[in-house]
């Protein structure tokens, strides 16, 4: 793959990533960068990455003379590629899918939360120690609160596809942060026992199961107010329905983590027709970003406007 063009400000192009055999021979690639590369999000796949286009605009606000880049990581290479980074002086990583749970045996120092959550999507590089946090389980928490003006402890939650690595993240975040009721919904219902046992041991929450049958996700929608898909589901167009057509009300607050660069998924079309609050995974983005940048560059508050205003360019085609 040819290296990436600069762009004014020599910020990357948007289409633009560097390889794993590129990392590795990272002095090569440095002397064509200025401002340095400092921070990174590593991947495979990778190139569909906005958080370039989110933190690059941060860095500039703050007036640091830096740069965030793309980098593919093949499965089974994320200590290897922490130890290139640290080697190159970087401030930090963010990790994205499927790396998050390599990443996890691949740092020095774990956050206690990380650990709860059983995953790492944040690496900060400190005094030439690998520190790793997980910025998903505040940054939702965060983007419901900006969303639907509420407070995860206040609401009920269903939780699609809790069997999943995002799904059981939110419903322990949720039971953290006080959440009294959670119901948990997976393909297999029965994958969900060690996850309904292990949020016991952390609060008081009242935690049911279901399976994600039409006709037992229909039976159970009046009893919850905050619906939240941690399923793939939505990726792509062709996805079948998660709901049962005409379920949602407008009482409904509906959270949607994934994000399609061609439009609303189908779950947020049937939010929009039914009245209902809803978000996507762009503000899980944004908000997840924000905390991670503040782990990388201590003494700075994240301009989150100059964030979103990045990530608004991005998903305009700017």
């Amino acid at each position: 793959m040819g290296r990436p063009e600069c762009l004014p400000r020599f910020f990357f192009s948007v289409a633009s990533f560097f390889s794993y055999d590129q990392l590795c021979e990272w002095a090569d690639v440095a002397s064509t960068l200025t401002p340095p590369a400092r921070l990174a999000v590593i991947g495979d796949p990778i190139g569909h990455s906005k958080s370039p286009q989110m933190h690059n605009p941060a860095l500039q606000a703050c007036g640091l003379e830096a740069q965030y880049v793309r980098v593919q990581v093949p499965v089974g290479q994320v200590k290897e590629a922490f130890g290139q980074f640290q080697k190159n002086g970087f401030l930090g990583v963010n990790i994205t899918i499927p790396h998050k749970f390599e990443a996890l045996e691949a740092v020095d120092f774990l956050d206690p939360l990380a650990r709860q959550l059983g995953a790492v999507n944040t690496l900060a590089i400190r005094d030439g120690k690998l520190h790793g946090f997980n910025t998903d389980g505040p940054g939702f928490l965060r983007s419901v609160k900006e969303a639907f003006g509420a407070e995860v402890k206040d609401l009920r939650l269903l939780i699609l596809g809790a069997g999943g690595g995002a799904g059981r993240a939110v419903a322990v975040q949720s039971v953290l942060a006080g959440c009294q009721h959670l119901l948990l919904a997976n393909r297999t219902e029965s994958k969900l026992a060690p996850l309904v046992q292990e949020l016991a041991s952390l609060g008081s929450a009242q935690v049911q199961t279901c399976s994600l049958a039409p006709a037992d996700l229909a039976q159970q929608l009046a009893k919850v107010d905050l619906i939240v898909n941690a399923t793939s589901v939505g990726m792509k167009a062709e996805d079948a329905p998660l709901l049962p057509a005409g379920c949602l009300e407008a009482r409904h607050f509906v959270y949607d983590m994934v994000y399609r660069a061609s439009g609303p998924t189908e779950l947020i079309q049937a939010a929009e027709a039914a009245g209902a609050g809803h978000a996507d995974g762009m503000c899980l983005l944004l908000h997840q970003g924000a905390i991670s940048f503040e782990h990388w560059v201590p003494g700075h508050t994240a301009p989150l406007e100059a964030m979103r205003a990045g990530l608004a360019a991005a998903n305009a085609g700017v």
